[in-house]
């Protein structure tokens, strides 16, 4: 279940982070929007856990996986960036 969670999570994370982080370079469609922000949930599960912020069955909250997934948008915004400068 929580593996379902996560992704749930990370899909409302992935429609949240794409208001947030607006721009020229952010992954068109929402279908990739939406993958990126369940990358993000995944990402900021795994790091929490790292961390300690949350325990071995414990999956990141909306608030984590928001942050999660703007950080991916941004280093997908980063390497577009690099991508079309080459």
């Amino acid at each position: 279940m929580g593996i379902i969670w996560t992704i749930i999570i990370g899909f409302v994370a992935g429609i949240i982070a794409k208001f947030i982080t607006p721009g020229s370079n952010e992954p068109a469609g929402f279908i990739l929007t939406t993958i990126l922000g369940i990358v993000g949930a995944f990402v900021a599960t795994y790091l929490g856990q790292s961390l300690g912020w949350y325990g071995p069955g414990e999956g990141a909250g909306l608030i984590g996986a928001v942050v999660g997934a703007v950080i991916v948008l941004l280093v997908w915004a980063m390497l577009s960036n690099r991508r079309t400068a080459v």
